[in-house]
This record gives structure tokens, sequence and C-alpha cells, in this order.
């Protein structure tokens, strides 16, 4: 569309959203300077999700499902001969199609000869995307006719199929696709009023990796109806939220820390708005803690990102105390972790008063970095010194507080500091 010339451009509708990349995604934004932006998707990309849960899009659900739609039944089970021929007979003796997804051109015609053995009586058709483009499109037009009855492929049928007769679709070595990728290909079937079945096969479970497991059993506990947006966010949390400000839609964020990096983003959106750098701009806090919600403490992947939020953006102690209350009313006694979640907000309190802006742990030792309009008198804090050996300053103006051998522990100690220095004012 680049020889495209728009006139009065302002609203762009980008469908299957989770297919484009994110140059893809700046060039349409970037034909007309104020242009609204609508993007679709079942399973929204943990980049795209990210931002609306942090409040830079609007997000809304479409949960209701079409009439007499019915959710799709999934298993997960070992490869076998046998449950191949299980579900091809099944679904030929109600007159229907299969979609047998083996996702390697190599070995998609070997395979296409082993269903063949095993349901002799099936048409057996075979499609990928190395294929000449009109036997491409005659091979589907055939499936579509029903002159096929199974439709070995690749994941070329991922997206923009509705076949309303095929509602059995088998996915070879399930383990090696991605959460998202599962969904939108189960999406294939169960597009009419029967009942579709997915069955996803794995070469052997005590093989599968801790994330290919976390994604097969998401996979089949939610099956029903609408769940796409909790399979989004789960797919959030397994593979990370990327760069909101860059190319990566998907990534993990540890190698900043998760304080730092929301305070280099909230930095960066001021600046976009014209604010500008002023005090509302949050202090860093890395003493090297856990500060996950666990699992087994909070189990739903969406109130574990809603918890985030909220302590991410309490800006008051009286609001932070408050839903100390509120998480333990719901969900019980937290455990050291969620603690630490909650030390780490109230010392990035604590610190933005008092303009510091870091609070870094260095092994032993605690650093505490001011700012140059911070209301703490250095004279003062000298004077304190006098009488504890347990403090210093650096060569680069940084106060540091010794931890080796404190009775105190690490976030409790990073306060008794930010105590001391809040008397020094």
């Amino acid at each position: 569309f680049r020889s495209v010339d728009f006139q009065r451009l302002g609203l762009v509708v980008v469908d299957e959203e989770q297919r484009f990349g994110v140059a893809q995604k700046e060039r349409l934004k970037s034909l007309k300077a104020e242009v609204d932006v609508l993007t679709l998707s079942a399973t929204p990309i943990p980049r795209t999700l990210n931002m609306s849960l942090v409040g830079i899009r609007d997000l809304s659900i479409i949960e209701t499902p079409p009439k007499d739609r019915l959710a799709i039944q999934t298993v997960v089970m070992k490869f076998s001969h046998h449950i191949i021929r299980s579900a091809i007979d099944l679904e030929l003796k109600r007159a229907g199609q299969i979609f047998f997804l083996h996702n390697s051109v190599e070995t998609i015609h070997s395979m296409a000869d082993t269903v063949r053995r095993l349901v002799p009586e099936a048409r057996v058709a075979v499609a990928h995307g190395q294929m000449r483009e009109e036997l491409l499109e005659q091979v589907m037009l055939d499936f579509l006719n029903h002159r096929f009855d199974v439709l070995v492929c690749t994941t070329i049928i991922e997206n923009g199929l509705d076949i309303s007769r095929a509602n059995t679709i088998v996915v070879n070595r399930a383990d090696r696709f991605g959460l998202s990728q599962l969904y939108q290909l189960r999406g294939r079937v169960g597009r009419s009023h029967r009942r579709a079945y997915a069955y996803l096969l794995v070469s052997d479970e005590a093989s599968l990796t801790g994330d290919a497991r976390r994604r097969l059993a998401a996979i089949r506990e939610f099956s029903e109806l609408g769940a796409g947006f909790r399979l989004a966010a789960l797919d959030l949390e397994i593979r990370g939220a990327g760069n909101l400000l860059g190319g990566e839609q998907s990534g993990h964020i540890e190698a900043v820390g998760f304080e730092l990096y929301v305070k280099l983003l909230e930095q960066t959106i001021r600046e976009l708005k014209g604010e500008g750098r002023d005090d509302e701009v949050r202090a860093t806090v890395d003493l090297r803690l856990d500060i996950r919600i666990p699992n087994h403490y909070i189990d739903d992947s969406n109130l574990r990102l809603w918890l985030y939020k909220r302590v991410s953006a309490v800006e008051e102690e009286e609001r932070l105390a408050g839903l100390r209350e509120e998480v333990v009313d719901r969900f019980g006694r937290y455990p050291k972790p969620v603690s630490n979640l909650f030390d780490y907000a109230g010392l990035r309190l604590r610190a933005k008063d008092l303009r510091v802006e870091a609070v870094e742990r260095r092994g032993t030792q605690i650093f505490f970095r001011f700012r140059k309009d911070t209301p703490v008198v250095v004279q003062k804090v000298i004077e304190r010194m006098v009488s504890r050996r347990d403090l210093r300053f650096s060569t680069d103006g940084a106060l540091v507080a010794s931890i080796e051998g404190e009775p105190l522990e690490i976030a409790d100690r990073a306060l008794d500091v930010l105590d001391l220095l809040a008397a020094c004012c």
C-alpha cells in the first residue's frame, strides 16, 4: 500500500493482529499522524496486551459466542496410531472432515501415507505453503467441497478458514507450538452447532519442557467459549511483555529489573507528552529480592496481573496499607515474595518523597543515590554517621549502608536508612 495516497484517513483496523510485526503496524499508523487504530485478535500478542493492561491502549473484550456454538473438547495425548485412527473414524462416522496438522514440509507426505494406511477408507489430501499457488488453491477448494475427508497440512490453516464440516483437528508435536498459536489452530474447528474435538499429540510427556507443560495444560483447561483473553494473559506471563517502546513483542525484563523498567517507561511517556521529567518520576528499588506472586498463592493469571498493576500504581502509603488488607481478605496471608513486593512499593514511595532516585543492593551493601533537588541535608547525615560505622558515602556521592551481620531483613534495613534520611531534612 506504499503507492496508495489516502486523502482523509481517520481509522485503521488491523484484523488478526497477532500475525503482524511491529514494523508493519507502525507503518500502518504512520500513514497519518493522527489516526485511530483498532486492532482485533482472539489472542493478542503479549506486547499489545500489556499496553492495554498498563493503560496505554483501551481494551474491549467480546466474550459472547455465536448462537448454538459449543466448546471444543480438547485432549493432550501421547502420539499413537490407535488415537489417530480412532479420532478420524469418529469424525467420518458423522460425515465430517478432519485437519491433521504436521508442521514439517519434509515429512508431510510420509505422514499423509501413514494416515492413508491407518484409515484406508478416508480420502486424504496434503496442503502446505511451498506448493504452487494454483495447486494449493485447488486442494483447499476440493477440501471445502468435501472431495477429501482428511487434510494433512502445516500451519497454513492457522487463520482465515471457516469450514463448518471440519470438526476434528489433530495436532502432531503440539509441544512445539506457542499458546496463542495452539488456540488459533484449535479455532479452525467447532465453527458450527456440532461438538468439535482437538487432539494435541506429543512424543513423550516426560521429555516436555516446563513451559511446554504449562502451555498444554492451559489449552486443555481453557477450552470453554470466550477463553481467548485468559489464554493471552497466561501467554503474557509465560513469554513476558516484550518491549513496549521497541520491536520485541515478547520477552522478559529481568535484565533491567521491573522497577527500573517502569521508571524508564514512565519517563519516556512523559517526554513524548511534552511533560518532561518532574517530581512524579518514581524511584528505582532493586534489592535483589524475589517479588514474584507465586502460582500457589494466586492461581489465576489475570488476578496476578491485576495485583502487579495495583501495587505498581499505588502513590500513597495509606492506599498501600489498604491494598495489603484487601489482598489478605481475598487470598489469605501472603507469602514472603508478595511481602517483598509490598515492601518495594513502600520503599519506592518513601524514596520518592526524599528525592532518592535509586535504592540498589550490591552484595552486602545498599546504595542510596540522591537527586539534585533532594531535601536531605548532607551535613546532618554526616553528623549522624559519627556514631554509626555501618554508613559511609561513596566517591560518587551515594550513601552506602552495610547489611553484613545486620539483624534486620534487607527491606527493613533499607527502610531504616530512609527513616534516618527523613530525620535529616
